[in-house]
C-alpha cells in the first residue's frame, strides 16, 4: 500500500476528518498494511457507527496487539508519514571510492592525505580552510566526498549515553564521522548533518590528550576508551591506519584499555600492529535476518567470527555487542543459533564483554528510516515513547529479551562481563 492509498481510503470512509485525526489514522492504516500485507478494506471495514474514536480504537489494536490494553495513549507516536522517494537509500553494492576528496591546508602535507592521493588517484583533490561547507544535501550521497580534516575540539568525551539510562562508563576517541555501511537502524542518517565521510589527520594530538585525562571507569577493572560512536572503528583503516598508532601507545599504558569497535573484517592493520592485551577488538553481532537483511554491506555472522578468531590469535581479547536485538517472529530460536555459533567459533577465555540493547530510536531517524529503507521491517515491532524519549519497545518485552539472552550468554561465556546497553536503570538493576 501506498502514502496516497492510505489516505484516499480514509477520506473515502471518513471524509469530514480534519487534517490532525486523518493524519493519524493513515499512519495507523499504512503501518498495518505494511506489516500484515492486506488491504485497508480488512484493516478498517466501513460501518454504519465508524467515527474517528471508532476507527482510531480498532486501529490501535490492531496496530499495537500487545501494548493497547496497557500503555498510556500519549505514547503511541502518530506523526504525518511522508514518504519521499528521492530519499530512498541506493544498495547497490560498489567500493569506497569518493568523487571529491578535501583536504584542510593544515593537513595537507599529513600520511593521511598522502594515503589519500595513492588510494584514489581518479578522485578530484582541493584543498580547504576547513569553513567551506562541503559534502552532498543527501545522506545516501555522503561517500562521495571525503574531508581529511585537522580536528580542534572533540578529542575525547564521555560517550552521549540516552539521558536517564543506565551508563557503562564508556569514553570515547571521535575518529572520524561518517560510515561506508548502511544499516537500516543507524543513528547516523538522522543525526549526521555534513554527508560526506570526516576522517582527522592528527591522530597524534587525539593521543597526546589522553595522559593527562580523567576518565569514568564504570563496571570495568580500568577505564574503557573506544572508538565506533561516529563511524565504524575499522571499516576505513585501510586508508587511516589508526591502529598502527593506537595499538603500541595503549601497549605501553596497562591501566588504561581500548576498544576497537567494528561490523568490518578490515584487520590487516591490527595484524601488524602485534597484539595487545589491554585492547578490545569488538564486534556487533546479531541474529542472520537482521544481519543479512538490515545491515547492508556488511560482512556476515561467519565472517565477523572468523576475523575475531584472527585478532585472537594475534593477542588481542574480544568483545561483542548484541545491539540492537529486534523482535520478531521467530528472534529466539535465531539468537540462540548466533550465540550457539559464536560458542563454537571463539576462545571462550579471550572474550572479555558482551553488552545487549534493544532496538531504540529518536523519533526523527523512524521519519529518516521510513523514507530510505521503505521496505524495511524493523519497524514493524511495537515502538512507545519510553522513558527517555525515545521510541522502545515495552518494558515487558524488553525483560523477555535479556531475561533469555543474558543467562545464555553468561552460562557460555562464564568469564565475559556481560552487560546492558542505554537501558532503564530500574531494568538493569533487574539483572
Amino acid at each position: 500500500m501506498t502514502v496516497q492509498e492510505a489516505e484516499n481510503y480514509i477520506s473515502q470512509v471518513l471524509p469530514a476528518l480534519g487534517v490532525n485525526k486523518r493524519r493519524e489514522l493513515v499512519r495507523l492504516v499504512y503501518e498495518i498494511a505494511k506489516r500484515d500485507g492486506v488491504a485497508a478494506t480488512e484493516i478498517l471495514p466501513v460501518s454504519k457507527n465508524l467515527n474517528f474514536e471508532s476507527a482510531k480504537k480498532q486501529l490501535l489494536a490492531k496496530r499495537y496487539p500487545v501494548n493497547f490494553k496497557t500503555a498510556p495513549k500519549d505514547r503511541f507516536y502518530l506523526p504525518k508519514l511522508e514518504i519521499d522517494p528521492a530519499q530512498q537509500a541506493d544498495l547497490t553494492p560498489r567500493p569506497f571510492y569518493p568523487k571529491t576528496v578535501y583536504v584542510e591546508t593544515s593537513v595537507a602535507d599529513s600520511e593521511l592525505a598522502a594515503r589519500a592521493r595513492e588510494m584514489f588517484p581518479q578522485a578530484r583533490f582541493l584543498e580547504t580552510d576547513g569553513k567551506t561547507q562541503v559534502g552532498s544535501p543527501h545522506f545516501s550521497h555522503r561517500l562521495d566526498t571525503l574531508l581529511i580534516h585537522r580536528e580542534k575540539y572533540d578529542f575525547l568525551k564521555p560517550c552521549p549515553c540516552s539521558c536517564s539510562a543506565a551508563c557503562c562508563g564508556y569514553n570515547l576517541i571521535n575518529l572520524g564521522f561518517g560510515c561506508r555501511f548502511e544499516c537500516e537502524y543507524c543513528f547516523l542518517q538522522q543525526y549526521q548533518n555534513l554527508h560526506a565521510i570526516l576522517l582527522p589527520a592528527n591522530l597524534d594530538e587525539f593521543l597526546s590528550k589522553i595522559d593527562g585525562a580523567s576518565f569514568r571507569k564504570g563496571p570495568f577493572d580500568r577505564p574503557r576508551i573506544g572508538s565506533g560512536e561516529f563511524t565504524d572503528s575499522l571499516v576505513f583503516d585501510d586508508l587511516t591506519r589508526y591502529s598502527q598508532k593506537i595499538v603500541p601507545f595503549f601497549r605501553k599504558r596497562p591501566h588504561l584499555q581500548f576498544e576497537f569497535k567494528t561490523k568490518s573484517v578490515n584487520i590487516g592493520g591490527l595484524l601488524e600492529a602485534g597484539g595487545c592485551e589491554n585492547v578490545v577488538v569488538s564486534w556487533s553481532v546479531n541474529s542472520s535476518r537482521i544481519t543479512d537483511g538490515a545491515e547492508h554491506f556488511t560482512p556476515g555472522l561467519s565472517r565477523r567470527l572468523a576475523a575475531a578468531c584472527e585478532t585472537a590469535k594475534a593477542g588481542y581479547r574480544l568483545g561483542f555487542h548484541f545491539d540492537p536485538v529486534v523482535i520478531y517472529d521467530g528472534w529466539r530460536e535465531d539468537y540462540a543459533r548466533t550465540v550457539q555459533e559464536m560458542a563454537d567459533t571463539l576462545p571462550h577465555e579471550q572474550v572479555a564483554w558482551i553488552s545487549v540493547g534493544t532496538l531504540r530510536f529518536s523519533r526523527e531517524l523512524k521519519k529518516a528510516i521510513e523514507n530510505r529503507f521503505p521496505q524495511n521491517t524493523i519497524l514493524d515491532g511495537e515502538f512507545l515513547l519510553d522513558f527517555d524519549g525515545k521510541m522502545r519497545y515495552c518494558d515487558a518485552q524488553r525483560t523477555e529479551v535479556y531475561g533469555f539472552l543474558l543467562p545464555l550468554l553468561r552460562r557460555t561465556f562464564p568469564r565475559a562481563h556481560v552487560y546492558l546497553c542505554m537501558e532503564d536503570p530500574q531494568i538493569v538493576r533487574a539483572f
